[in-house]
């Protein structure tokens, strides 16, 4: 009889889990920044082929290191965070090995808009972060040519980025370009007011940043405009030939992207078959509440109706503004009956900033600092306020502030006791599926304000069921761009040009898009076996307390988490 094993000292994981943190925290200072983390304020990442050699052999070490404790003679706690840090370690080394960075030109979060945001994110509250700043804007284009060899290489070897892409970037940095460097987003610190620095102190702070935008960043976009115009756009993708199947180790990349977004050993034809199902599970949802609301059983005249009657639409952007305002406070007022617990970090909505506006979705969630500085932010896109739908306001509230993103996300870094990378990150399956579930939860909480909203909520369905037919259909089946937009527009209320940016966004960003419906789903179907396994001792705030007590986590261990909570439940009503 072999002997027991012995357990593993807490301290041992402990420490495992703090390496990795730190070393990601170094790998990446901007989002140790962005996090809240000031202690690398004035570093930018290395974008050299050598460092990412050397991360890999960290990553790689530490997974060796982490993988010999035995799972199994670790406390509950430990394991959820033995078995996530496993998966953070394997999610990044797979992100590493497709090497998206040597093709990949980002209309949405590349360093056109990164930088900006950066400039408005990094405060600069007293000299010592005044000083941090000007540093890394002098590192800025050192930053840039980096980006520009590292497409060189991608090129030399057959990796390309996407036409559209590509033309969206260079379109951004000509409106960068022909601005006045004084106006520029990255030097608006250096007018910013600073009324208890001392004068020496600010003038060398004012001083010094507007050098380095003028010598160093305005310079350094100007040489990667060039390199993007004249060596990437010539030889770029067409619409024709956008997906991951078109570049050189594309397939065996997006199986690997597949598991890093979703937790799950799921191919991408099961996946297509999946968002088929959905797809028509939802249309005939839509189709019975469009008939109600409109006299029609034709999906495409309720389609047409929503997307072209302008009463649907807003006027103005304070219109967009005050919406998302209003649902989410409303949401805010409900949640006491839902759950169990709640964050205590605040939701703000805030506007996109224009520099983004024209090219990016129609709204995102930023997490709180954790230094306090932030609190989550909810931002709404509000350009172009004639295309945005009064129907969509309330579903896109509910998912991206409360109960969606907010709730999931600030809890997660307000939880004590767990490592800082169990607080930050996590399979996107869950994030986003929790997010996707709370839309169809907020009509449980009677947050809809009538059946056109229910509408929209139905759409956004439809939209995320969509997501796993269009993004297998273009990276594995080789789905043209303008394919992927029609599957969309039969099948969704979306807007047109929400229709563009979206599948832009999912030739840009592969495999992100399938998880969250999938994460959905999952939690669904835990909820729906715990109802019936618990009956009358089920608590829907005790549940959703549960989902969300170990920050994000990979779907196999929240089915754990669950059904642990349905035999405690049990035990407690005998």
């Amino acid at each position: 009889m072999p002997a027991p094993a012995t357990p593993h000292d807490p301290s041992q994981l402990a420490a495992l889990a703090a390496e990795y943190w730190e070393g990601r925290m170094q790998f990446d200072p901007i989002e140790a920044t962005l996090l809240g983390d000031r202690r690398f304020d004035d570093r930018m990442p290395d974008q050299s082929p050598e460092a990412l050699e050397r991360d890999v052999a960290r990553l790689e070490a530490l997974q060796g290191r982490v993988a010999a404790l035995d799972g199994g003679t670790l406390g509950a706690t430990d394991r959820v965070t033995w078995a996530a840090l496993r998966g953070e370690i394997d999610s990044d080394l797979a992100l590493r090995r497709c090497r998206l960075h040597e093709w990949a030109v980002d209309p949405r979060d590349g360093p056109q808009v990164l930088f900006p945001t950066l400039a408005h994110l990094q405060t600069t509250t007293t000299p010592d972060q005044g000083r941090a700043l000007v540093a890394r804007w002098q590192k800025l284009g050192r930053d840039l040519d980096g980006r520009v060899a590292n497409l060189r290489r991608g090129l030399a070897v057959g990796k390309v980025a996407t036409r559209g892409a590509v033309e969206r970037v260079i379109r951004q940095l000509d409106e960068l370009l022909v601005t006045p460097t004084s106006e520029w987003v990255v030097a608006e610190p250096a007018r910013a007011a600073h009324p208890d620095w001392p004068t020496p102190e600010l003038s060398s702070f004012q001083d010094g940043l507007r050098h380095a935008v003028e010598q160093v960043v305005r310079p350094g976009f100007a040489r990667y405009r060039e390199v993007l115009k004249g060596e990437i756009l010539p030889r770029s993708r067409p619409d024709d030939a956008v997906g991951l199947s078109h570049v050189p180790d594309g397939a065996a990349c997006y199986q690997r992207l597949i598991k890093v977004h979703t937790s799950l050993d799921l191919g991408a034809e099961e996946i297509h078959q999946i968002g088929q199902a959905e797809v028509a599970r939802i249309r005939a949802e839509m189709t019975t509440l469009g008939a109600k609301l409109f006299d029609t059983s034709d999906l495409a005249a309720v389609q047409r109706r929503l997307r072209t009657d302008p009463e649907l639409y807003f006027r103005t952007r304070d219109e967009v503004e005050a919406k998302a305002e209003q649902a989410l406070r409303r949401a805010e007022a409900a949640m006491p009956r839902f759950f169990g617990r709640l964050p205590r970090t605040p939701c703000l909505v805030k506007r996109v900033e224009p520099f983004e506006e024209k090219d990016t979705t129609i709204a995102y969630y930023r997490q709180p600092a954790v230094d306090g500085s932030r609190g989550g932010t909810y931002y709404i896109n509000t350009y172009a306020p004639t295309t945005r739908p009064r129907f969509e306001a309330e579903v896109l509230a509910f998912h991206e502030s409360v109960p969606g993103h907010h709730i999931q996300i600030a809890l997660a870094q307000e939880t004590t006791g767990l490592p800082e990378f169990r607080k930050h990150l996590g399979p996107t399956a869950f994030v986003e599926g929790w997010a996707l579930y709370t839309e169809r939860l907020a009509d449980e909480m009677g947050l809809y304000s009538g059946d056109l909203d229910r509408l929209g909520m139905l759409s956004f369905d439809a939209w995320r069921a969509s997501r796993l037919v269009v993004d297998t259909g273009i990276h594995v089946k080789g789905w043209s761009r303008q394919q992927a937009i029609r599957f969309m527009l039969e099948n969704t209320a979306l807007a047109e040009n929400n229709i563009d940016n979206e599948v832009d966004r999912y030739i840009g960003w592969p495999g992100q898009a399938l998880a969250y419906k999938l994460g959905q789903r999952e939690i669904l179907r835990l909820r729906a076996e715990a109802e019936t396994a618990l009956g009358p001792a089920f608590s829907l705030p005790g549940f959703h307390d549960r989902v969300l007590a170990n920050g994000a986590i990979s779907l196999a261990v929240l089915r754990a988490q669950v059904e642990s909570w349905v035999a405690e439940r049990r035990a407690a009503a005998r």
